[in-house]
């Protein structure tokens, strides 16, 4: 229930995409807000107040002479009840409308009359792609948000006049993964933040391998949390099938030995680095080039394992590590005797943060159970859903003082 206690303004102008407010819409009441749909008369062809209000379980407004408030000024009532106004769509007109400061019907009233400091805007442009690259709406985009509007990302495909490109409203998930955001504290603000998530996959021949039960799923709720707190977020995982957190870089890698690449390659960039993902710890000394059969003996092939680079370990100690200008987090799987084994993790690293879990209670898992450990001693964060974990898990390291890099 991230938006638990949210009221938000859904406000739809006229575009084809209207259709995906009405998920949108029932997508935010799930999440537990609650929602006022307000509606302009262009809107109202491509969907109607009445499926909005089935979904919102409120009635719709639609007209700036609306009689239903006691003092006939739902413009002011709305907006001072908000917690946020989103326009989903927001045609290239009516942001037209709003960068020109015009109000001449409810939903631009409400914008322009709602107060700035305390109700944020947030736009979700829905245009033609032609439309969308105009310099004009350009201009507009820039300037709003140069006025403290929030204009959200746009979506490239096919469009509803048959063309393709730029242009689209995002799918309903992205603006609500967007919103909630949005309400998060931008504790890491400016922070270049490199995490890597999941297992690593060590091939003994072109079909079998050695590897681990990590689902990524930890490594990726944190890099959504520091991206909602603020930061440039580049994420190197091991081989997942989980989806991308919205705004981060996203690098797929194989091996231990990829895994280390990537991360020199962005260490020098990153202001923190936390390293979530469950290494290998050996490989096999000389992988088979084609598959290893039976040789009827009932006996397993001879490996020859060597042990695998250690990446927290290696990027804690090169010069940026040392001197704090990488401010380096690790993570600590055990399945027995967690705080022990995990503050000597911590020391023998040089690491100042290290977070123990229980790998076998949590892999695969959408939740889990947290142990911080510092050098003045350890925290646990109960159990609890991976992203609510992952956001306390950021405040925390936001307490440090963490150096930035220029």
């Amino acid at each position: 229930m991230h938006l638990q206690g949210k009221h938000i303004v859904l406000g739809l102008s006229g575009g084809i995409a209207c259709y995906k407010a009405a998920e949108l819409c029932r997508a935010m009441v799930k999440e537990g807000a609650t929602v006022q749909v307000v509606m302009t008369e262009a809107a109202a062809q491509f969907i109607t107040p009445v499926t909005m209000q089935a979904l919102s379980g409120r009635p719709v407004f639609d007209s700036q002479w609306d009689r239903r408030p006691d003092n006939n000024m739902a413009h002011i009532n709305l907006s001072r009840e908000a917690d946020a106004v989103l326009v989903a769509p927001a045609s290239a007109d009516f942001m037209a409308k709003l960068l020109h400061g015009r109000a001449d019907d409810l939903l631009s009233l409400l914008c322009l009359a709602r107060p700035i400091a305390t109700v944020p805007l947030l736009i979700a442009p829905a245009m033609n792609r032609e439309m969308w690259s105009h310099p004009a709406t350009q201009r507009n985009v820039a300037q709003l948000r140069a006025d403290g509007s929030f204009v959200l990302d746009v979506g490239a495909g096919d469009q509803a006049c048959g063309e393709q490109g730029d242009g689209r409203m995002l799918e309903p998930e992205e603006i609500l993964e967007d919103l909630i955001a949005h309400f998060q504290p931008k504790v890491l603000q400016g922070r270049r933040v490199l995490i890597t998530a999941g297992p690593t996959f060590e091939a003994m021949d072109p079909v079998r391998g050695i590897s681990n039960l990590s689902s990524g799923k930890m490594g990726f709720a944190i890099a959504r949390a520091a991206r909602e707190a603020g930061a440039q977020v580049t994420l190197v995982a091991g081989p997942v099938a989980l989806a991308s957190p919205r705004g981060v870089l996203r690098i797929d890698v194989r091996s231990a030995q990829d895994m280390l690449q990537a991360c020199q390659a962005q260490a020098d960039a990153s202001d923190i680095l936390i390293a979530t993902a469950a290494v290998a710890d050996w490989r096999s000394a000389d992988a088979a080039q084609h598959k290893i059969k039976k040789d009827g003996s009932g006996l397993p092939p001879e490996l020859h394992l060597v042990e695998n680079p250690d990446i927290l370990a290696t990027l804690a100690a090169s010069a940026r590590g040392r001197s704090g200008a990488l401010f380096c987090v690790g993570f600590a799987a055990e399945s027995q005797n967690l705080l022990e084994l995990a503050s000597a993790k911590r020391v023998r690293k040089d690491i100042p943060l290290i977070v123990g879990n229980i790998g076998p209670q949590t892999f695969g898992q959408d939740n889990n159970a947290l142990l911080l450990i510092d050098a003045q001693g350890a925290t646990e964060l109960p159990r609890n859903s991976k992203i609510a974990l992952a956001r306390q898990l950021i405040a925390r390291i936001a307490q440090y003082g963490i150096r930035t890099i220029s």
